[in-house]
C-alpha cells in the first residue's frame, strides 16, 4: 500500500526540517482523539536514531519503534522496527521553494499483517490517512509560521 499527502509551509526549509527532528513534534501534530506517548527517543532525531511510542487510537495501545534513516536538511525517513503494520516505511522530503517557503512531501509505504486483530486494525488506521496527514499539515504550519513570525517581530 502507497500513501502520498503534500502541503506548504511559510518558512525555510532549515526551520522547516528542524521542526521534524524534534522528537517532540510528533505528539505536537498528532490529532486528538489520538494521543502519543513517547517512552524513549533523543530530543532531535538523526539517521541511526530510535523512537519508541505509544500511539492511542482510543482505547487501543499501537506500541510502536522507529528508526530514524537518511536524516539531512532535505527529509528522512522513519522505518518501523515494531508496531501494528507488517512494514512501513515513511519518507519525509522538504523541498525548499523559496527562502521562506518549503513543500512537505510525505511518501508512505506499508503492508498489513496478516492478523485477526492486528489486519483489520491497520486497515482502519491506513483508511484515516487523509485526514491525519490533514492535521498533521494544518498543525505544522500553525506553530512553524508561528516561530517563523515571533523570530521576525523581536529586535
Amino acid at each position: 500500500m502507497k500513501y502520498h499527502h503534500t502541503f506548504r509551509v511559510n518558512a525555510s526549509q532549515a526551520a522547516v526540517a528542524e521542526f521534524h527532528s524534534r522528537s517532540a513534534s510528533m505528539p505536537a501534530i498528532t490529532p486528538p482523539p489520538m494521543i502519543v506517548r513517547v517512552h524513549a527517543a533523543p530530543a532531535r532525531l538523526t539517521s541511526g536514531d530510535e523512537m519508541d511510542f505509544t500511539l492511542w487510537a482510543g482505547p487501543v495501545p499501537l506500541r510502536w519503534v522507529a528508526r530514524i534513516e537518511d536524516a539531512s536538511e532535505s527529509g528522512f525517513t522513519d522505518r518501523q522496527v515494531r508496531g501494528p503494520f507488517a512494514h512501513w516505511a515513511h519518507r519525509h522530503t522538504f523541498v525548499r521553494v523559496t527562502d521562506d517557503l518549503t513543500v512537505v512531501d510525505d511518501q508512505i509505504e506499508a503492508g498489513l499483517k496478516r492478523h485477526l486483530f492486528w489486519g483489520p486494525l491497520g486497515l482502519l488506521m491506513w483508511i484515516g490517512m487523509p485526514a491525519l496527514f490533514a492535521y498533521r499539515g494544518w498543525k505544522t504550519r500553525r506553530i512553524v509560521e508561528a516561530a517563523r513570525s515571533k523570530l521576525k517581530a523581536e529586535p
